[in-house]
């Protein structure tokens, strides 16, 4: 895979800082509690479908305490129209649990203590720390990955190895390039039909010769 040069890295850089610079999740939160479960449920699943959950399921468990005490079969029942409803369901109470006895019911806002909580993974502890702090981090999910890999910016296999690419590329800003990245892939650079001639950064897409007639 032909790479990105350092002045292309430099014009995809500004242009995601210019056009998403406030970019924010589409994911419908009030606080951080609602977040981090947001953000749990989209796993593998869309934000269209987690926001169609988390209305019923924040009017049931409207805080840390009251999830902490529900019962499994409910919270499958809430969110059974998600991806891996059980496994989301138990993570998400163990969760709860373990924010209440081991940080006094608040939700730690460091990476190293959220990915200590059930079901939170560096993915969803990056993601928000972004969403919630403007931290410098890079959270690489499907869009990202997709975006990262036709722009040249890595040819990495993981998403791990992923990230650390576009954090060695881009080094600053990695909050707004994060969401630029991931709405850019949603609506642009999507993975079928990508819309090629709607694409700014078409010039520097090392991929576009296979996606033209999609174009």
């Amino acid at each position: 895979m032909v790479k990105a040069s350092k002045e292309e890295i430099e014009a995809i850089k500004e242009f995601f800082i210019k056009n998403y610079k406030n970019a924010k999740t589409e994911l419908k939160y009030k606080n951080l509690y609602e977040l981090l479960v947001s953000v749990m449920l989209s796993a593998q699943c869309t934000d269209k479908r987690v926001n169609m959950i988390t209305p019923s399921f924040f009017k049931k468990y409207p805080n840390i305490d009251s999830l902490a005490k529900a019962d499994l079969d409910e919270v499958r029942e809430l969110i059974k129209t998600c991806s891996f409803f059980n496994n989301k369901a138990k993570n998400l109470i163990n969760m709860a649990k373990s924010v209440k006895e081991k940080y006094n019911g608040e939700i730690p806002l460091d990476e190293k203590e959220l990915v200590k909580l059930p079901g939170v993974g560096r993915k969803t502890a990056h993601v928000v720390m972004i969403e919630y702090l403007g931290a410098n981090l890079m959270a690489v999910d499907t869009h990202v990955f997709r975006v990262a890999h036709r722009l040249g910016l890595s040819d990495a296999k993981t998403p791990e190895k992923t990230e650390e690419d576009l954090k060695k590329a881009f080094k600053d800003h990695l909050d707004i390039i994060h969401q630029g990245m991931v709405l850019f892939g949603r609506y642009i650079c999507t993975a079928k039909n990508p819309k090629c001639n709607e694409c700014e950064l078409q010039k520097y897409c090392k991929s576009k010769e296979s996606f033209k007639a999609g174009s």
